[in-house]
């Protein structure tokens, strides 16, 4: 509405001055340049970055992406296309690898052009790849230099410690802490064992749950012939598909029960997960498909599980637990952090026989029983892992690591 008219409608004539306010407003918060530097375009980490990049993009802040341009696939390319119009730092894509190689230097060289170009205010890293470049790469120095940020999405914490890749990624991330202004852990577990296999540190820490909107809370319509279970995720031995399998098997075996099985995702040990199947006999049970909307896979299964064997604060919990899906999980990473008052019904991970215990008592659960267990998951999701929370937590981490920086 033009200036006149909101005279008039205030009952002053058009040329009238309105008198001050009694009160100044509050000082808007500065505009940043921030650079999401991340690795590959897939999972619950690219789920992560585009929801922070969008919020802040929507905030009014200048935002870009630098990531792999080899993973992630045509699903990627229109996640990235769709969100491009809003990125005023633009997306680069460049290849990357999964593991320290030569080609890294290749990557570093390309991003250091990149912040010479655009000149973000914050270099934002995830994981382990993107932590490493965001803080190694030449950015200027003295006072103007960016906030480098880093939340590592579990990554490199997620080792088995006391073996050479744990100490090797842990001592490097003892020399890139010199480097960091600040962490943003995802989790009360990452910054654990940060704790506990890096050692203290004098740089800004806080745990900035991963959140999750108010459109993820409306309840799933179910298939009309649901499947018993239904797996999402990537498909390596890491995430512990092959127990979930074995568990099927048992139950085939010690209670002659044969539940249905949809398995969601792509990934590095596809063709041997199948084996698995067949060698298991599983085959007509268990149906494999590429990834798809959640939504629209939980919708297709009475149950969901996830038999990770390690995680930090997988969104796939928290997607399914907001739609009140009933769920069987394993305990590792921040999961308990998600189930709070429910994490006594977590199962240990690698064991078969518990796995295949906590299916089955979720199967048969009384429906009304089950559907109250869900929603009472779903309210406590709802009131701890907020999206917009986790967009305003970041930029206070900036804001608060440029003051004491400074």
């Amino acid at each position: 509405m033009a200036a006149s008219h909101l005279r008039l409608a205030a009952g002053l004539p058009p040329d009238a001055v309105p008198a001050p306010a009694p009160t100044a407003r509050p000082a808007r918060a500065p505009r940043e340049r921030i650079l999401h530097v991340f690795r590959a375009p897939v999972g619950g980490l690219f789920r992560h970055v585009l929801d922070v990049a969008r919020l802040q993009a929507e905030a009014g802040h200048a935002v870009g992406l630098f990531c792999d341009a080899s993973t992630g696939g045509a699903r990627a390319e229109a996640t990235l296309a769709e969100l491009a119009p809003l990125l005023t730092l633009g997306v680069t894509r460049v290849p990357m690898r999964r593991n320290p190689h030569p080609s890294d230097l290749g990557a570093l060289a390309a991003l250091s052009a990149l912040v010479r170009r655009a000149a973000p205010g914050v270099l934002h890293g995830h994981g382990s790849k993107g932590g490493l470049f965001a803080r190694l790469v030449p950015a200027g120095a003295g006072p103007a230099r960016p906030v480098r940020a880093y939340t590592p999405h579990g990554g490199s914490f997620n080792y088995r410690p006391g073996t050479p890749l744990h100490r090797l990624y842990m001592l490097a991330e003892r020399v890139l802490t010199r480097r960091t202004d600040v962490f943003l852990f995802e989790s009360d577990y990452i910054a654990g064992r940060y704790r506990a296999y890096v050692g203290p540190t004098d740089r800004l820490v806080r745990v900035v749950h991963n959140g999750i909107g108010a459109a993820e809370f409306a309840p799933i319509l179910p298939a009309p012939e649901p499947l018993d279970l239904v797996y999402i995720g990537e498909l390596r031995e890491a995430k512990g598909v092959p127990v979930l399998f074995e568990a099927l098997a048992r139950l085939r075996r010690e209670h002659g029960r044969r539940l249905t099985l949809l398995v969601v995702g792509s990934g590095p040990d596809e063709a041997a997960l199948r084996r698995r199947v067949a060698d298991l006999g599983l085959a007509p049970d268990v149906q494999f498909e590429p990834p798809q909307p959640i939504r629209a896979a939980l919708s297709r299964a009475t149950v969901m599980v996830v038999p990770s064997l390690a995680e930090s604060l997988p969104y796939v919990i928290l997607e399914a637990a907001a739609a009140a899906q009933p769920l069987v999980s394993t305990d590792v990473g921040g999961i308990p952090e998600i189930f709070g008052p429910a994490a006594p019904a977590l199962v240990p991970p690698r064991d078969a026989a518990a796995l295949a215990a906590a299916i089955l008592r979720k199967v048969d659960q009384d429906q009304d029983r089950r559907r109250g267990e869900a929603a009472a998951l779903s309210a406590f999701v709802r009131c701890r892992f907020s999206m917009d929370r986790m967009a305003e937590d970041g930029l206070a981490g900036y804001a608060a690591a440029r003051d004491r920086r400074a």
